[in-house]
C-alpha cells in the first residue's frame, strides 16, 4: 500500500526569507554572517566551560579563538574557490565576497588545525588537549552554521517529492533542474547528523570526568572525524553542487580520509597504548583527560 503524505503539516517544506535578515542605510545585516557569528560567541563559551571543568584556563581558548578565526575563514575560502575558480576567474574581486556564501568546512578545518597547531607550539600546550575542548564547539558550530544554506538557498539536493522538501527559486536552480521547485534539504540532514554528533561528543566528555570511561588525550577529535565524516559520506550523495576534482566529490574523498585517519587514531591510542605525537613532549602517564 503506498503511503500518504499528504497530511503531513506544511512545516515540511521550506522555503527561504532570503540571504538578508535586516537594512539599516549601507549597512546590510545578512543571515549567514549572524549564524557565522552566533556560532563563534557559542563555540567560545562552550569551550571555555569545558575547559574549567578540565582544570584548563579559560582564558587560552579564548586566545585559541581569535587565532581559528585568522586560520578558519580564510581557508575556507580558499578551499571552495581553488575548486570552483572557473567561476571566479573573471570577476576575481568575488573571492573576497564571503557574505554571499562560499565556503567549505574542510578548508576550514584545515586551516583552523594549522592556526592551531601554531597556536600551541607558542603556548608550550599540548594540541590534542585544545583540540578535545574545541571539537564539540566546532560540530555545533557546523550544525548551526548549515542554515546559512537555508537562507542563501545553496548546498541543497537533487529534486524530491518527499513531504520534507525546500523550495528553491528558479535563479537558484542547476539548469537540469529549471523546471523543478522542490530539492532535498541536505542543510538540514547534516545540521541534524552534526546535532548527533554533537550529543555523542559531550557525552563522552561528562562521563570522562567521572572515567565511565576515562578517554586518553585527542579521543574527542579523533572520534569527531569517523562521526562527523560518516554523515557527510552519505548527505553529499544528494548535493547537486558538490565540490569537484574530475569525477570525484572532494567531500566524499576527504570523509573518507577522515574516517581513516579517525579510526588510525583511536587504534593508536587505544590498541597500541601509545600517545599522539604533539607539538610538545608527551607528559608522563598514561596520557588521559583528567576533570
Amino acid at each position: 500500500m503506498a503511503l500518504d503524505f499528504s497530511i503531513l503539516p506544511l512545516a515540511f517544506q521550506f522555503t527561504s526569507p532570503g540571504p538578508i535578515l535586516l537594512r539599516i542605510g549601507p549597512l546590510t545585516i545578512r543571515w549567514y554572517g549572524l549564524l557565522i557569528a552566533t556560532a563563534v560567541l557559542i563555540g567560545v563559551m562552550l569551550s571555555q566551560y569545558l575547559a574549567k571543568r578540565r582544570h584548563v584556563n579559560p582564558e587560552l581558548l579564548s586566545d585559541l579563538f581569535f587565532w581559528l578565526l585568522i586560520g578558519a575563514i580564510p581557508g575556507a575560502r580558499l578551499y571552495y574557490v581553488f575548486f570552483e575558480w572557473p567561476k571566479y576567474a573573471p570577476t576575481p574581486e568575488k573571492i573576497f565576497a564571503i557574505w554571499e556564501g562560499g565556503i567549505a568546512i574542510h578548508g576550514a578545518i584545515i586551516g583552523g588545525v594549522l592556526a592551531a597547531l601554531i597556536f600551541a607550539k607558542l603556548k608550550q600546550v599540548s594540541f590534542w588537549q585544545l583540540a578535545d575542548l574545541v571539537t564539540p564547539s566546532l560540530i555545533l558550530g557546523q550544525a548551526i552554521g548549515r542554515w546559512g544554506n537555508f537562507f542563501n538557498s545553496e548546498a541543497f539536493g537533487d529534486p524530491t517529492d518527499l513531504p520534507w522538501k525546500l523550495y528553491i527559486p528558479p535563479e537558484r536552480r542547476p539548469l537540469e533542474y529549471i523546471n523543478f521547485d522542490y530539492f532535498h534539504p541536505t542543510f538540514l540532514y547534516e545540521s541534524l547528523w552534526d546535532l548527533m554528533v554533537f550529543a555523542l561528543l559531550i557525552t563522552l566528555f561528562f562521563r570522562s570526568l567521572s572515567g565511565k570511561p576515562r578517554l586518553k588525550v585527542g579521543t574527542l577529535f579523533l572520534v569527531y572525524w569517523p562521526a562527523y565524516s560518516l554523515g557527510r559520506l552519505w548527505i553529499e550523495g544528494f548535493r547537486t553542487d558538490s565540490l569537484m576534482l574530475g569525477p570525484l566529490r572532494m567531500a566524499q574523498v576527504v570523509s573518507c580520509l577522515g574516517i581513516l585517519l579517525g579510526l588510525f587514531g583511536l587504534a593508536w591510542l587505544y590498541l597500541l597504548k601509545r600517545p599522539l605525537p604533539d607539538v610538545i613532549p608527551s607528559p608522563k602517564g598514561n596520557g588521559e583527560m583528567r576533570g
